[in-house]
């Protein structure tokens, strides 16, 4: 098993990192990661929607250079990471939800879409080199709800908004490889850059709503049922430190090989390890130690897949990166930060990092 910890510090350490949106969960949780490595991060992103979001609740303005500003300001941007110069970016600003989606089309394509042109046309203008990973989303596949995993050349597609808007994200990123950051002509550019895709992430800090951990803790806080809109659904489910793990791999093999590695990247759980949205809730309410769920018979909602799997061999053969805690794990860590974090966010969080890198 890989020492993250010794390859992340060579690889990160006294670094500046440019992390787009820092302050949404993923991206709170990056930056502590990062923090915790000793990298000199900036962060660009919109303000916390709410008071407990995770990134107020870590202090992530003593974490970082906090740049709050949209991800659709591209002179903005183009200003903010010429100044900084940074040796990595991990581009994670988007309108993240499927629902939500179906309400802001146009704002979903806007965020995803062209901020991710607007970043990548900035690094046209970058002078010093960078790595870049941009963070998509498993639902960038063109997805027959079929048991068949999805890998990396599989065909992209998008049904709702948000997926179509991440697929778009990617054959972006595909255009500027080839159009400007050409493989072949790194010597003249020196930038690398990345697609990662993964999946359904849980973990301790997000209180985003219409995503199933969330919707559930705050029932189970107010002792309602959680209500569960589809629960045989199936998702890779995984603990939010399994993809930033993922992340921070890349980065580092696109240092060692910067040709090598730009291309698209799976981060999900492994094959076997998979969970209906019910038995999750239903582990979940077990851990807690009280609560019950309700199944309502639910009409005229939008469609949301029933059944996506990952194939992530190429991640585990090629970057030498594997999942460490499986769903029954990812959901016991993810409870208990809730039941135990809550008054010291940043340092339980810390120990769930490090718990996971010295595994």
């Amino acid at each position: 098993m890989i020492n993250y910890k010794d390859i992340f510090t060579q690889t990160y350490r006294n670094k500046r990192v440019l992390i787009t949106g820092h302050t949404g969960f993923k991206g709170a949780w990056l930056l502590s990661w990062l923090y915790l490595l000793g990298a000199e991060v900036k962060g660009y992103a919109l303000v916390p929607e709410n008071r407990l979001d995770l990134y107020n609740q870590i202090n992530g303005d003593n974490l970082c250079q906090s740049i709050i500003a949209d991800i659709r300001d591209k002179d903005r941007l183009k200003k903010e990471i010429l100044e900084f110069k940074p040796d990595f970016i991990f581009h994670l600003a988007a309108q993240a939800l499927v629902r939500l989606s179906y309400e802001k089309p146009t704002e979903t394509f806007e965020t995803n879409t062209l901020g991710t042109a607007y970043l990548l046309d900035t690094l046209r203008f970058l002078e010093s080199p960078c790595v870049v990973v941009v963070i998509t989303t498993d639902k960038v596949y063109d997805n027959k709800e079929w048991h068949y995993p999805y890998r990396e050349n599989d065909r992209l597609g998008g049904y709702d908004p948000y997926s179509a808007s991440k697929a778009m994200a990617e054959l972006l990123v595909s255009s500027y490889q080839n159009s400007f950051f050409n493989k072949n002509e790194y010597i003249n550019h020196f930038k690398s850059i990345a697609a990662a895709r993964a999946g359904n992430v849980i973990g301790g800090g997000d209180w985003a709503k219409d995503r199933i951990i969330p919707d559930l803790i705050r029932a189970l806080q107010q002792n309602q049922a959680v209500i569960v809109r589809n629960p045989q659904a199936v998702r890779p489910w995984q603990h939010v430190i399994e993809p930033l793990s993922g992340y921070l791999l890349l980065g580092a093999r696109l240092i060692e090989n910067p040709t090598k590695y730009a291309e698209a990247w799976n981060f999900g759980p492994l094959q076997d390890d998979t969970f209906t949205v019910e038995s999750l809730v239903r582990e979940a309410i077990t851990i807690w130690g009280q609560g019950n769920l309700e199944k309502p018979n639910l009409t005229n909602q939008p469609h949301e897949a029933g059944l996506l799997k990952l194939d992530i061999n190429k991640s585990i053969n090629e970057l030498g990166w594997k999942p460490k805690w499986g769903a029954m794990q990812a959901i016991q860590e993810t409870i208990n930060f809730y039941k135990f974090g809550e008054t010291q966010p940043l340092e339980y969080l810390k120990k769930q990092i490090n718990d996971y890198q010295n595994k």
